[in-house]
């Protein structure tokens, strides 16, 4: 009976854990949903395949994209504050 409670102890706080990996650290989109989010985020620039690259690099470390195709970004702080090597931002 002790196996039994330890047994389901486990699997109901590793169920914990894994929703918290599933829903990320700042932001809750799954790494599936970036490209959706990339594709509109990236819509109307004229460097879209860099566009495309960076922003779904950045969404699959943050689980976040800004609403919009330009600015936003105060919505998803670490998709902000990701910096390239020159200090600039990373993500667009």
């Amino acid at each position: 009976m002790a196996k039994l409670i330890c047994a389901f102890l486990f699997m109901l706080v590793t169920s914990f854990v894994i929703q918290d990996v599933y829903a990320g650290g700042e932001g809750s989109l799954k790494p599936a949903e970036c490209a959706p989010k990339c594709d509109y985020r990236c819509s109307k620039t004229a460097y879209k395949k860099a566009c495309l690259t960076y922003c779904n690099l950045c969404c699959a470390k943050c689980l976040c994209v800004p609403s919009g195709t330009y600015g936003n970004k105060e919505e998803c702080p670490c998709y902000n504050n990701w910096k390239n090597k020159k200090g600039g931002p990373k993500c667009p």
